[in-house]
């Protein structure tokens, strides 16, 4: 939404995730109990101090366009899908990272107008870094007090940099990384988790991050958002762009996030 994302709602929705990730390292740094949901995922006072952080927030910036967090997902279908516009958060991404204590784990927020993941904010606590992108001013990065201005790498030349999760690695990710060596020879594999691998993407440090198995809207859009305004693509392996509450369940299904979109990906998912 051109005429919402101005510089003052970018920035202060900017600032709501820098204010949730403090409040994550400060449960970070004194210790915690983890908690299993529902889902046998993990959950964290610091999951909810960031949640309840940045929903408040939004309600008061945007008021009229509801919020739906991984920790407050459980509404109708019916209300939901209802939204044209709604805010989509993960309030601590790679919560299995931040309970690992390597420090890879992320707070993001995202626009979605139809569907379409038009704005995006991922912040690394720890690193103390900021990716932001929307469609109508591009994609950057803020960090050591800077900004600098992001695009994929295009082409991208072997050999090619994969994102390789380091939480989640399954047997088709290998193949997919098989058939891509076959393909085009030597690749480098980098391990890095949660949204970090989207950021890296747009950043042109990775060409390609693949993923096979469930992920939710909330892990995906923020960094859909960065990687497409960085002049990337998210794709489903028919190559179609991810789309968001358009469906009963919040689940995604598989995908490749790709810096250069000429690369023939869809021969590799076999």
């Amino acid at each position: 939404m051109a005429e919402l994302i101005d510089e003052t709602v970018r920035e202060s929705v900017i600032a709501l995730a820098q204010a949730a990730a403090a409040d994550i390292l400060e449960v970070y740094d004194r210790g915690f109990e983890v908690e299993t949901k529902a889902d046998d995922s993990p959950l964290t006072a610091a999951d909810l101090a960031s949640h309840r952080r940045i929903v408040a927030g939004l309600q008061r910036l945007t008021p009229d366009i509801p919020v739906l967090s991984e920790e407050s997902a459980e509404l109708p279908v019916a209300t939901r899908r209802a939204w044209t516009r709604l805010w989509l958060v993960d309030p601590l991404d790679g919560t299995r990272e931040f309970i690992k204590r390597n420090g890879e784990f992320t707070v993001n927020i995202a626009l979605i107008e139809d569907g379409v993941a038009t704005f995006g904010v991922i912040q690394a606590p720890v690193q103390g870094t900021l990716w932001w992108g929307d469609r109508a001013h591009g994609a950057y990065v803020r960090r050591d007090g800077g900004e600098t201005a992001l695009e994929t790498r295009v082409p991208a030349i072997a050999p090619l940099r994969v994102a390789a999760s380091r939480s989640h690695r399954d047997a088709r990710t290998e193949a997919f990384m098989a058939r891509m060596t076959a393909d085009t020879g030597e690749i480098e594999t980098i391990g890095v988790g949660s949204s970090l691998k989207f950021c890296r993407v747009a950043e042109g440090a990775i060409d390609l991050y693949p993923r096979f198995g469930p992920t939710s809207e909330w892990d995906t859009a923020a960094g859909q958002a960065i990687v497409e305004a960085a002049g990337g693509r998210v794709l489903d392996p028919q190559g179609r762009p991810f789309r968001y509450n358009q469906r009963d369940t919040l689940l995604n299904g598989d995908f490749i996030a790709l810096g250069d979109a000429r690369l023939p990906w869809a021969s590799w998912c076999g």
